[in-house]
């Protein structure tokens, strides 16, 4: 999320990102509607099109068969399959210890008046896991494993059929349901719609590209989705005892990522800022993913020096970034007094590459400034509260009255007829 044109009061900027290139956003919607009207009315004929025309696939059939999913697991390096379980058994742990913090409730508000809620688990869940430039090990633990933790019924999970086999071991060890090698729109339409082959799920969750993530805001409203997701972001917060070599590290670790992630430092110092911006410079030299990382650098990289913590505070809360690290000497102290931010890295030990691996917190999480009003994917995502009221003829005495005055002088009869009607009732003599 690029930061607001005009000045910020008490931020300077050492380094301004340059504004966001034209938006190509029309053409991908309308051809996203297509492809979503397409597979809606000829299942899996227009999304074996489509992998055709987009993947370049021509599968027999989409599903991952139970041999196949047992042959990409044992065709893992033994370290890889190791580490890849070390990130499923932190993340279950953290999932369970959230879930364990999300009560059904049962009140007595008034005598006779019962209220309370469920944590009921979605019934059918739909994971979505790119296939990117890598293979993301770390992508299906981080959708899959809450939604078995919650209690999820069925999950679906859709991957590229160009995706490295170890994506296909990562949701089979994760704990999916079903794994369909199918990419892009079309498995966003397959799981919303279901096809002939694929179930239609009642919220779908992960991240993607454009296409993808164009997709699922379509599909919104009859099924649920996560979050609508933009470039990764880093932020940094730094004072004067920031360490140069180790913020830019950081920020270059999560630049590599994407030509168009956003990578920032706010810092109260402007030494640092000058130091490092030299030494992004001098990594960048080295670095082997350069390629992308500098261009992100160089097109969104952005230093903020702040007159004073305030500011500092006031400025990382506007941007809200999706990964904001503390590089501070009360970084504890600080983390207190933020309030915006997708997912919040304390001290210079803990860093962001931990969390989108194997630390146990969730690495899908809201950019584009969407931390201003929501957190992460995490296991609440999976589950609903819902309420549930019930009362007896006390309780009934208590809010029959207000609500039949409410509802006649609102002139909706009907309302009034139903909340009397039981009123009358408990005037009538048994039997």
């Amino acid at each position: 999320m690029p930061s607001d044109s005009h000045p910020f009061p008490g931020v300077t900027h050492h380094r301004q990102p340059k504004p966001p290139a034209a938006s190509e956003t029309s053409g991908i919607e309308d051809a996203v509607t297509s492809i979503l009207a397409a597979v809606r009315a000829r299942g899996d004929a227009a999304v074996r099109e489509f992998g055709k025309k987009f993947d370049k696939s021509d599968l027999d059939a989409f599903e991952v068969t139970p041999e196949a999913r047992r042959q990409a697991v044992d065709a893992l390096d033994p370290q890889t399959r190791k580490d890849t379980e070390f990130a499923i058994a932190n993340v279950t742990r953290f999932a369970e210890a959230q879930s364990a913090t999300m009560l059904p409730l049962e009140v007595e508000i008034l005598p006779g008046v019962h209220l309370g809620h469920r944590v009921i688990p979605v019934e059918r869940v739909g994971c979505y896991v790119p296939g990117g430039r890598y293979p993301l090990l770390s992508a299906p633990v981080m959708t899959i494993v809450p939604a078995k933790v919650a209690g999820v019924s069925e999950i679906v999970a859709c991957l590229p059929p160009n995706a490295h086999p170890a994506m296909i071991a990562g949701c089979h060890l994760s704990g999916a349901d079903r794994i369909f090698r199918i990419g892009g729109a079309q498995a966003i339409a397959a799981m919303a719609f279901g096809t002939e082959t694929v179930p239609a799920v009642n919220k779908i969750v992960g991240p993607g590209n454009a296409y993808v993530n164009e997709a699922k805001r379509q599909v919104f409203g009859p099924v649920g989705i996560d979050q609508l997701a933009g470039p990764s972001e880093i932020y940094i917060l730094a004072d004067a005892t920031g360490d140069a070599e180790m913020i830019a590290t950081d920020l270059l670790a999560q630049a590599e990522h994407d030509v168009h992630t956003r990578v920032g430092l706010i810092t109260t110092d402007a030494a640092l800022a000058k130091a490092v911006e030299q030494e992004v410079a001098r990594q960048l030299s080295t670095l082997s993913t350069a390629s992308t990382a500098g261009q992100a650098w160089e097109a969104f990289g952005e230093i903020a020096i702040c007159e004073d913590e305030a500011a500092l505070i006031a400025y990382s809360d506007h941007i809200a970034a999706e990964h904001l690290q503390i590089h501070t000497a009360d970084p504890k102290g600080l983390a207190k007094r933020l309030r915006n931010y997708g997912s919040l890295f304390i001290g210079e030990n803990a860093s962001v590459v931990y969390s989108d691996k194997c630390c146990g917190t969730n690495h899908t999480l809201p950019t584009m400034a969407a931390g201003r009003y929501t957190g992460g994917l995490w296991v609440g995502a999976y589950l609903k509260v819902a309420t549930h009221q019930w009362l007896t003829a006390e309780g009934i005495r208590a809010v029959a009255p207000p609500a039949v005055r409410q509802s006649a002088s609102e002139g909706l009869e009907g309302h009034r007829r139903a909340a009397q009607l039981r009123l009358d009732r408990l005037q009538q003599p048994a039997g």
